[in-house]
């Protein structure tokens, strides 16, 4: 399959947000951990159960973002990995709606939006190159 230039952007863009998106999680999570009550609600207080899910957090976030940072570049495995990365903020957006955190709930919508619309159109201008070359 040929790519045109429209393509290579729309990988480059899918790359970029899709690393942003895992550093993004893996620093947050390792903050859980360096420094549980940056991440707890409000007016509560670490204890040893948030630490431990803190750590959990983080032995999932580490790999993800390394895996993912390796395979920047690569369509087979950037849509794959970044449709992952996407649900999980979606997710973390949960989580800050069940907090009644409006920062930990927003700050994960957008970056799994612009996760998103960058597949969306990764996708689109594979579609349109495949379409072409036909």
């Amino acid at each position: 399959m040929t790519t045109n230039g429209s393509d290579k952007l729309a990988l480059r863009m899918v790359s970029l947000v899709t690393a942003l998106n895992v550093i993004v999680a893996c620093g947050f999570s390792v903050v859980g951990v360096l420094s549980p009550g940056a991440i707890l609600p409000a007016g509560a207080s670490p204890t040893a159960a948030s630490q431990v899910f803190a750590l959990y957090a983080a032995a999932r976030a580490a790999p993800l973002a390394l895996v993912t940072l390796a395979a920047l570049g690569r369509r087979s495995w950037i849509v794959p990995l970044g449709t992952l990365a996407g649900a999980a903020q979606l997710l973390d957006a949960g989580v800050g709606l069940f907090q009644h955190d409006i920062g930990k709930t927003i700050g994960p919508l957008v970056i799994a939006a612009l996760q998103f619309l960058a597949l969306f159109n990764l996708t689109r201008q594979g579609q349109a190159s495949r379409a072409q070359a036909q």
